[in-house]
């Protein structure tokens, strides 16, 4: 018991002094906890103090750097302002005198103008001076010479018009000559050339229209019962049979030359066939149309073969093999074709051309005259529309359309076509015209010629391609020779129509004859 009470006396002691003890310590810690939260706050107080006088301190010198960079900003923008014063202030003074000099100029001008209008006022005292002179000087003249005015004018501007004439024939003949030193040479031999590397025949086919009877009897079948065979003949082909008194002949009478030889090959099989009878007839006229159509694309490819030109359309084939029935002049017209195709390509290539194209241009430059007949138009017209419709270029359209002037050549193609469609018209024997139209167109010729003045005599020679024009030495001159010459042409061109060309030669000679006695 007593060890008992002994411990927990102790314990209790032990507590005690354990909670005094810890109680002190505790007091010191907050005493020196207190005492260190002073300080801190001493410190702290301190360093604000210091921070506080260091921000014053730099707030001061940025402000003051601030207050010497506006000194100086404000010093440079005076000194600117200082020089731009003293730049107005001289341009002030400068303009100053610049109105001074106007001002002065001013009076000047004044003074000028006044000094002109007195001059104006003398000028126009002298001018009615002179023209009362002058009108005395005209009266006095009119007297002498006994012309008025309006005639002395008259016979000036004669004068004048007679000398420029002269100065333009002189003109005229050196642009002449000059150009023929250059270019005549040169287009001959390219003409002589062309006619010379092709040798075309010299005479074209006649369109056959006129059938052959074995004998007379054969008459009577074409014409059969009561007529019928002739009606199933015309009506089968289109063509008029002309049966007369021409023995053993059957004349065929249509427009269209297709038509015609259909015509005739059908009739030419029925008569050697001997059965004829208006069944026959529609069955015979059937296959030679057939036939007609397949021999036309042949001779058509045969024309572009020999020609030497390849892409040309279907249809136009075509039409080039009905141009083997056609005939210009008597000249057959393929064959015509295929000449101004030649001397095309041979024009073409010694002038350094597309060869090709031009023999293209002259195969088809007379393409609408396989349907003239049935379009109404010229056929140069109608043959550019042909080729454009079936996708010829824009040169070949233009040269075929052109080459008979329809309308005027833009092109050396289309210049090209015209010169070897006349060379092929113009060559000798090429085409034929009645004797009464030839004998009419010389003396047309020769009537325009004689019509001018001055000429005396004139005479149309090489069956009408050249006029030699006799002129009187004392009326025409040498120089108006040129003159004349070219007037002839002109009128030649604008009121005649004929093949190729026709050349104007003016002779003018003057004579001295003398005596010795």
């Amino acid at each position: 018991m007593l060890e008992a009470l002994f411990a927990l006396v102790g314990l209790v002691a032990g507590s005690g002094t354990g909670y005094l003890l810890h109680r002190h310590i505790s007091a010191k810690k907050v005493g020196d906890a207190n005492e260190l939260a002073r300080r801190i706050v001493e410190e702290s107080r301190k360093e604000a103090d210091a921070l506080r006088k260091e921000l014053r301190l730099q707030a001061q010198d940025e402000i003051y750097a601030q207050k010497k960079e506006q000194e100086k900003e404000f010093k440079n923008r005076e000194n600117e302002l200082k020089k731009q014063e003293a730049r107005l202030q001289g341009k002030e003074e400068r303009l100053e005198g610049k109105l001074e000099k106007v001002a002065g100029k001013e009076s000047e001008v004044n003074q000028m103008e006044k000094r002109l209008i007195k001059l104006e006022k003398e000028l126009e005292d002298r001018q009615m001076d002179l023209d009362k002179q002058w009108d005395e000087h005209d009266r006095k003249l009119q007297e002498i010479s006994g012309l008025t005015a309006e005639e002395a004018r008259e016979r000036l501007m004669t004068e004048i018009e007679s000398r420029t004439r002269h100065e333009a024939g002189k003109m005229i003949r050196a642009i002449e000559m000059e150009a023929k030193e250059t270019s005549d040479k040169k287009a001959k031999e390219i003409l002589s050339l062309a006619l010379q590397r092709y040798a075309g025949e010299y005479a074209g086919e006649h369109t056959v229209t006129a059938v052959t009877l074995p004998s007379e009897d054969m008459k009577g079948r074409i014409i059969g019962r009561e007529g019928r065979n002739i009606r199933a003949l015309e009506a089968a082909t289109g063509v008029d049979l002309i049966i007369d008194d021409t023995p053993e002949t059957v004349v065929l009478s249509a427009f269209s030359p297709l038509r015609r030889e259909v015509a005739k090959l059908a009739l030419e099989r029925l008569i050697h066939d001997g059965r004829i009878h208006p069944a026959r007839i529609e069955d015979i006229v059937n296959k030679v149309q057939q036939e007609l159509e397949v021999k036309l694309r042949e001779i058509g490819e045969q024309a572009t073969f020999d020609v030497g030109v390849h892409g040309i359309h279907p249809d136009l084939i075509k039409l080039l093999g009905q141009l083997q029935y056609r005939t210009s002049f008597s000249q057959n017209v393929l064959q015509h074709s295929l000449e101004v195709a030649f001397l095309c390509g041979i024009m073409a290539a010694e002038l350094g051309l597309d060869e090709k194209q031009a023999k293209r241009a002259g195969l088809l430059h007379d393409i609408g005259k396989a349907v003239d007949h049935e379009i109404e138009g010229p056929h140069a017209t109608i043959g550019a529309d042909l080729a454009k419709k079936h996708g010829e270029s824009k040169a070949i359209v233009h040269a075929i359309a052109a080459h008979h002037e329809d309308i005027p050549p833009q092109s050396i193609l289309a210049n090209l076509v015209q010169a070897a469609d006349s060379l092929s018209g113009a060559r000798p024997g090429a085409r034929k015209e009645l004797l009464e139209n030839y004998v009419k167109r010389l003396e047309e010729l020769e009537g325009i010629a004689t019509g001018f003045k001055g000429v005396t005599k004139a005479y149309a020679i090489q069956a009408g391609r050249e006029i030699r024009v006799m002129v009187d030495s004392d009326r025409v001159e040498d120089d108006g020779t040129y003159l004349l010459c070219k007037d002839i042409a002109d009128k030649i061109e604008n009121n005649m129509t004929y093949p190729g060309q026709i050349r104007v030669t003016v002779i003018r000679e003057k004579r001295a004859v003398g005596y010795a006695k």
